[in-house]
């Protein structure tokens, strides 16, 4: 008799051994719907809330025995909060471990660099993962960057950090400017970074180009670029074409070929190194440049140089549009 029980006990004891270990390291369960299950943990939940959310929405069999393997493991010290995709199927043990590692979901919103802030501000407004309304901050106030997002977070405070870290980086540069610069305060800075940002998307022509706008500044010439006339017309947005003559002589705020000296905002958002290049730019006489046929730009000091490179840049405008029309 004592025989039976004891191999019933024994049996049962394998048995109940085996589930465990078939729940923990087995499959988990299905994904209610497509390929993976979502949960967000919330900060400051201990083990037995976070086995209870994960049990509720479905991605462990047990609510008992992961609170038992996160406690007896040690690794219940060490759950992370955050947003979580777990795979259908995936084991109690894999799903332990990921939050262990706090293998959160990483959400980004990204600024590139040249964009208007109104720009930035649409693609914030497009996160659905996001909440609240925001007006369009100002011209220029944004960082450029790769920003991380979560789900739930407020839209004001991702574009609170967007220009915090303008601010931050504006204020490192500023202090270590070169002393001789043809601008006043910081939001001159920005407001020439953004023409430069503008002119090329070739890093190396930045602080070459930064340093003809300012050897202008100097001299009291127009700037005379075309950025600013479009951002005039369009505030930022593409405008699709290239500009008329009569657009280029229309007197608006932003028309630099009108107007005297920097417009009276930035034209768009200037990453790191156009801001840089604005503040330390290289000695250089230049005054002039001009496309050059091949993406960027050839530079002259006197206005014969640079009318001579205005020659050469018409002479490739017409050759491919003859090309273009097949003559």
């Amino acid at each position: 008799m004592i025989r039976r029980v004891l191999g019933t006990l024994i049996l049962i004891a394998v048995l109940g051994g085996g589930w465990v270990v078939w729940t923990y390291r087995g499959p988990g369960p299905a994904a209610k719907s497509g390929a993976a299950t979502d949960v967000i943990l919330p900060k400051g939940a201990g083990v037995g809330q976070i086995a209870t959310a994960l049990r509720a929405a479905g991605v462990i069999g047990s609510r008992d025995l992961f609170y038992l393997a996160a406690k007896l493991g040690g690794s219940g010290r060490h759950l992370k909060a955050g947003e979580y995709e777990f795979a259908s199927g995936a084991p109690m043990a894999q799903v332990l471990s990921e939050i262990a590692q706090g293998k959160v979901v990483r959400r980004f919103v990204v600024a590139p660099e040249g964009w208007t802030s109104e720009m930035v501000a649409d693609a914030v407004r497009a996160q659905p993962v996001l909440t609240g309304e925001i007006e369009t901050p100002p011209e220029g106030s944004i960082l450029p960057d790769g920003y991380q997002i979560e789900r739930g977070e407020d839209r004001g405070a991702v574009i609170a950090k967007m220009m915090a870290a303008r601010d931050a980086l504006l204020a490192q540069l500023w202090a270590t400017r070169a002393p001789d610069l043809p601008l006043k305060t910081p939001e001159e800075a920005v407001t020439l970074a953004s023409i430069v940002e503008k002119e090329t998307s070739i890093p190396a022509e930045r602080p070459r180009i930064a340093a003809v706008f300012e050897n202008r500044l100097r001299q009291g010439i127009k700037l005379e670029t075309d950025p600013t006339v479009i951002y005039g017309i369009t505030k930022g947005r593409p405008l699709g074409r290239g500009l008329t003559m009569r657009e280029l002589v229309t007197a608006t705020p932003y028309n630099t070929y009108r107007i005297t000296g920097l417009p009276p905002t930035p034209i768009a958002n200037p990453g790191r190194a156009a801001l840089a290049a604005v503040l330390n730019p290289p000695k250089s006489d230049e005054l002039y440049f001009v496309a050059n046929g091949t993406g960027g730009h050839v530079f002259a000091s006197t206005f014969a140089e640079h009318q001579a490179n205005v020659a050469k840049w018409r002479t490739i405008e017409r050759q491919r549009a003859a090309a273009g029309s097949g003559k």
